[in-house]
């Protein structure tokens, strides 16, 4: 069986009680560098993914009589490598933990509820930003194409009255969580790995 393990935002505070027992019974972790670092008092044998998905799978399908985890980033299922898996592996092979996404943290922290939340991202596409801007409340995870500042400049085109919340390095020692008006963004600002929450203005 593999057992995906959300392994929450980054701080391994968030990590669930389950996906640790899940990590502790394993006899392989697979997983990124940086999530791989973060389990430090695991002994057995640790294997960093590649950026072939596919091979990935591959790898997975041959070792299924080994006890797996694979460590994914916030909630495998909140535009994280949980969704490719369950397409491309028998569902009787696959055991899903969910752990805390960047989003909810995200809204924790605000604080404000996640009731009628749009929430989209825009890794490796653009995202559609007529229908994202017609919700009053969006979180996005964001990319290093479209971010905030680009985010800002699709509100700014269509005159809208919208406010952003930008999460960076959220859980670590560096987190920063800062509100910006759309024109307060330019392409000077930089930011780090991030979460944007769109809300209409007040």
């Amino acid at each position: 069986m593999i057992h995906v393990v959300g392994i929450g935002p980054g701080d391994d505070a968030y990590l669930t009680q389950m996906g640790s027992h899940i990590i502790e019974q394993a006899e392989v972790l697979v997983g990124a560098k940086r999530n791989l670092e973060s389990i430090t008092h695991f002994k057995g044998l640790k294997r960093e993914m590649d950026s072939s998905l596919g091979e990935l799978v591959n790898y997975l399908k041959a070792n299924s009589d080994k006890k797996i985890a694979l460590l994914a980033s916030g909630d495998p299922l909140i535009y994280g490598i949980g969704k490719y898996l369950s397409e491309h592996m028998g569902k009787d092979q696959l055991s899903i933990v969910p752990g805390i996404s960047a989003i909810q943290y995200m809204f924790s922290k605000i604080p404000l509820d996640m009731n009628d939340l749009y929430i989209t991202s825009s890794h490796g596409k653009t995202p559609n930003f007529d229908k994202i801007l017609e919700y009053s409340k969006v979180a996005l995870v964001t990319d290093t194409l479209v971010g905030p500042c680009e985010i800002a400049n699709e509100i700014l085109k269509r005159g809208l009255a919208k406010v952003l919340l930008v999460g960076e390095n959220l859980t670590y020692a560096n987190e920063k969580i800062t509100r910006f008006k759309p024109e307060e963004l330019t392409k000077e600002n930089k930011f780090d790995r991030n979460v944007v929450v769109i809300l209409d203005e007040k």
